[in-house]
């Protein structure tokens, strides 16, 4: 088997995430250079995979002026810094795997695209949850005919009060301007997997949702700008910082807000970073929930919600078809399939993964294909090649134009404006 050579752009949770696989299978891939910024991630980086010094960069485009250097890189940026090096990389003639969302920008999402094709060149998208076994095994039920023809899907995003808390109030993806419409960074995983169960095309969105909870209106009565100013709510607010922050437990999300992990190190990024802050006060602008209704070219309609107002981090659907249901719980790893007429209902469970295996083993399924078709140089594509994911894109990013507007959106006169000329 042929070891791939790759190089990561972006050393932070995810891409660290997805190269432990080169950790755990040295004969297979190797980490030959990192692009980073943060001298500290850098460095880390640089360690844990044994890189030289001269293959350690601090932007990108130092990578991207030496020769080529890996058959393929992994592009791990915040979400605008995408388009640049995904495109810098398929010219220099790399395979590229890109973090989702493929970018804010839907033209630029296109564009991506439509080099990819031209180049020759894998460009597959971090869409993990095609690789999960609760997810695939969906797929093989619903190609299997086990429950008729699939007429609607009912699909739950639960964010989580306090993974809203750290990651779209307080953290990197609160404001559309700095990253995405949160329907495009948190949920284009399930838009993706909605249109591939329902396999065809989607035609029709609309959707509806607000910020309503997070926000200064919503404030405890006195509640300081930062939760260590004195709050004095603090027993019993629900997201009082050091609640989260300041335990022994430096897993994620604590290990996001510094470096330095030590309890000083945490202290000081309280009372000083964006981690600190009254969710209350914060400058997020975000929804904190949203509905988005699909219909798909095989008239298979999808209702999809995602909520911040939740206990538990979870995903969980309902498929409904002609000859019967599938009900399933991916972080409990259960499918229930319940047949018409006869009443027989089946259970399928999966093997409890462990934590440590992100996204129910997604992560490395996503790798280990990736590198199937890096081997292959590019004669084939994989299940989340950027032709699948631009129209799933696509799906989000007309989903908030319908929730801004108050429209049904047809996604092919949406994307037809898309390829027209902008105006000076």
């Amino acid at each position: 088997m042929k070891k791939v050579r790759v190089a990561l752009i972006g050393a932070g949770l995810r891409g660290v995430n997805y190269l432990d696989y080169a950790l755990q299978h040295p004969h297979e891939l190797e980490v030959v250079a990192v692009a980073e910024p943060v001298v500290e991630r850098r460095n880390s980086f640089k360690e844990k995979h044994s890189i030289a010094d001269d293959m350690c960069f601090e932007h990108w485009d130092e990578f991207f002026a030496v020769p080529k250097l890996a058959d393929a890189v992994l592009i791990c940026t915040q979400d605008k810094q995408h388009f640049e090096p995904t495109m810098k990389a398929l010219e220099a003639g790399y395979h590229v795997l890109l973090e989702k969302p493929m970018s804010p920008d839907a033209r630029e999402c296109m564009l991506m695209g439509e080099k990819a094709s031209q180049m020759n060149r894998v460009f597959s998208i971090c869409h993990v949850l095609r690789y999960t076994n609760f997810f695939s095994t969906i797929r093989e039920l619903l190609q299997q005919g086990t429950i008729g023809q699939l007429m609607f899907i009912q699909h739950n995003e639960n964010v989580g009060y306090w993974h809203q808390a750290h990651s779209f109030v307080r953290g990197n993806w609160r404001r559309k301007d700095e990253s995405s419409p949160m329907i495009l960074a948190k949920s284009c995983h399930d838009l993706d997997i909605l249109l591939w169960l329902a396999d065809a095309e989607c035609v029709r969105v609309s959707s509806f949702g607000s910020l309503s909870h997070f926000k200064a209106d919503q404030a405890p009565e006195g509640a300081a700008l930062r939760c260590l100013d004195g709050c004095p709510v603090s027993d019993e607010c629900l997201y009082y910082a050091p609640k989260q922050y300041l335990t022994s437990d430096t897993n994620w999300p604590t290990s996001a807000i510094s470096d330095d992990l030590s309890y000083e190190a945490r202290y000081k990024a309280l009372q000083e970073g964006p981690y600190g802050r009254c969710v209350y006060h914060c400058d997020n602008d975000v929804v904190d929930h949203q509905v988005v209704n699909l219909e798909f070219a095989n008239s298979v309609t999808a209702a999809f919600t995602m909520s911040a107002f939740t206990r538990d981090v979870s995903r969980t659907l309902k498929l409904m078809g002609t000859k019967g249901e599938i009900r399933g719980a991916m972080e409990k790893n259960e499918i229930e399939i319940i047949h018409f007429g006869s009443g027989k209902v089946e259970r399928i469970s999966f093997e409890d993964m462990g934590g440590h295996v992100g996204h129910g083993g997604g992560d490395m399924g996503l790798i280990m294909d990736f590198l199937r078709l890096v081997r292959e140089d590019g004669k084939s594509q994989g299940l989340t090649s950027a032709h699948h994911s631009v129209q799933s894109h696509l799906m989000a990013f007309a989903a908030e134009q319908s929730r801004m507007d108050g429209n049904s959106i047809r996604l092919q006169d949406f994307a037809q404006q898309l390829r027209m000329p902008v105006e000076a």
